[in-house]
């Protein structure tokens, strides 16, 4: 957001730097994922674009280092298309071992020297991994079998993928009943239900406190931002445009009229709502074994209707948002 608007509306910074909104629900689903945790799971963390799921996790991790009771493991790299097995057991090795020079034994070797690191690390381990929904089944299943062999091992590893719900749907797939049905889901609405509760939240922490939330936006412009959109991505973008145009046409306190204005009229279309839940065109054609002109011809709905009635159906099927 520009300085000169921050200013005008008594903002002390941007509302992408606000710290964690918790709502009764966040709190109640890091309680039941911290159990499966100490059990030794495969878990899956599944929201939307924008729903939250980043500083969600990064709670949560917060939270096990200060209480101490469990290890904690990160995958840092950023190619999550090509991440295979082997990367995600570097990082346990890097975060497990103790010494200063890390070496990452091959073959059956560097197995058995995990378990034997998790072993003597006498707490869970919890490795946690960001884009999920990128990994590929065999991978999956790689972390699946490694679960096991820390177990068999007297250790107890949990992996916590974090990804859209198109991890959730491909976990569900009759292909992937092996990882599926041995994996706790959890999903994260965000703040389904108190986006209201989320506008007042994030203005005051972005304002001084003396500056009150009417002042910036009518209470008229709150319920519509609060009724169209659903994510704090979508809110805080949403505002921020919003405050723009006030500040363009010198409106104090932003209307509802302005907040329509800017809000995106292809919001709810398939193509962004998919998107929302992991689907690119690429991932749609080669789940659904279809063309790229033919989901782009969806999208526009410019394809013929006996094929798009078909597609939507087959998509309604596999649990996509439709």
């Amino acid at each position: 957001m520009r300085v000169d608007v921050m200013q005008h509306y008594g903002l002390t910074q941007p509302f992408s730097q606000t710290g964690y909104f918790e709502t009764e629900l966040h709190k109640q689903l890091l309680k039941d994922i911290k159990g499966a945790i100490q059990e030794g799971r495969l878990i899956a963390v599944c929201g939307v674009v924008g729903s939250g799921k980043t500083v969600t996790m990064r709670r949560l991790q917060q939270q096990l280092k200060e209480e101490n009771k469990v290890t904690v493991s990160k995958s840092l790299t950023i190619e999550k298309h090509s991440v295979k097995l082997t990367t995600l057991i570097a990082a346990l090795f890097y975060d497990i071992s103790t010494d200063k020079k890390v070496h990452i034994p091959k073959g059956e070797q560097r197995e058995r020297e995990l378990r034997d690191l998790v072993r003597k690390n006498k707490r869970p381990i919890a490795l946690f991994v960001d884009e999920a929904h990128d990994l590929n089944s065999h991978t999956l299943t790689g972390l699946k079998r490694l679960i096991e062999v820390i177990e068999d091992g007297d250790g107890r590893l949990s992996v916590i993928l974090s990804g859209h719900p198109k991890l959730r749907n491909d976990l569900r797939r009759p292909t992937m009943e092996e990882i599926g049905f041995r994996t706790d889901v959890f999903n994260l609405d965000g703040i389904a239900g108190s986006q209201r509760e989320y506008i007042h939240w994030l203005i005051s922490s972005c304002t001084k406190s003396d500056i009150a939330v009417e002042s910036i936006l009518t209470q008229e412009a709150i319920d519509l931002l609060a009724t169209r959109l659903r994510t704090p991505l979508q809110i805080q973008l949403h505002l921020t445009l919003s405050l723009e145009a006030g500040y363009q046409t010198g409106e104090t306190p932003v209307s509802a009229d302005l907040v329509e204005s800017v809000l995106s009229r292809q919001l709810d279309d398939l193509e962004p709502t998919l998107t929302r839940h992991g689907y690119r065109v690429k991932d749609l054609v080669e789940q659904f074994d279809t063309k790229p002109a033919e989901i782009k011809a969806l999208f526009s709905n410019s394809l013929d209707a006996t094929r798009a009635a078909e597609l939507r159906s087959q998509f309604l099927a596999a649990g996509l948002p439709i």
